[in-house]
């Protein structure tokens, strides 16, 4: 028969490899964990920059055509849509140029004129154009580089130079709801870097002729 302290050391060193069984186990489990996290993240990478690529484009896109709306809110304000009156618009061989303070006030919406001639189709049918040719007022801001004029041009993205300067288009709506000017519906489109990233944003702008007497005295 075998002395208890013998039994009991047996017992202590089949515990102890155990132990160091259980423990290389869990480390090469939590090694492989650790691998796949890795890899996910380095895997997820590209598409993250891809994902925050496309939002500073669209930013540009946006800020572009936000651009052309307030130029265009300033040439009303400017007097011009008393010097110039309203026509009726519709394509053109060349789009007037809005830094050369060419401009025009349509009488006629801009959805009229496009394939559909539906209100929602102003943002989808963007370059405006009929039977090729373009509709509306290109303006370049002040530090723009542009590939081209007129209809966009296709060009390679980059963080600089714009696919096309902005185009916007001002329709007359008639008399404002409070009665105290004229109301007018300014819609205005601009790529950034290429015709893949647009924007499209309307603006309803009153003017209205000389002071107005706030105080009620």
């Amino acid at each position: 028969m075998m002395p208890a302290s013998a039994t009991r050391q047996r017992g202590a060193r089949r515990a102890a490899r155990a132990e160091r069984g259980v423990a290389l186990v869990s480390a090469m489990l939590l090694l492989i964990i650790i691998t796949i996290l890795a890899l996910s993240m380095f895997r997820s990478f590209p598409t993250q920059e891809k994902i925050a690529g496309n939002v500073r484009e669209k930013e540009r896109a946006f800020h572009a055509a936000d651009s052309a709306v307030q130029f265009a809110e300033y040439w009303l304000m400017a007097g011009n849509n008393i010097a110039n009156g309203d026509i009726i618009c519709g394509a053109q061989a060349t789009l007037l140029n809005g830094n050369l303070n060419e401009g025009q006030i349509c009488s006629n919406a801009l959805y009229t004129l496009l394939p559909t001639g539906v209100v929602n189709d102003v943002a989808s049918n963007v370059p405006w154009s009929v039977g090729g040719a373009p509709i509306g007022v290109q303006y370049t801001p002040t530090g723009m580089t542009v590939a081209g004029t007129g209809v966009a041009l296709a060009t390679g993205n980059n963080d600089t130079t714009y696919a096309s300067a902005p185009v916007y288009y001002i329709a007359d709506l008639g008399a404002a709801g409070d009665g105290q000017g004229e109301a007018y519906q300014i819609d205005a489109y601009a790529y950034a870097g290429s015709t893949s990233t647009v924007a499209v944003v309307e603006s309803v702008y009153e003017v209205a002729q000389g002071v107005i007497n706030r105080t009620g005295e």
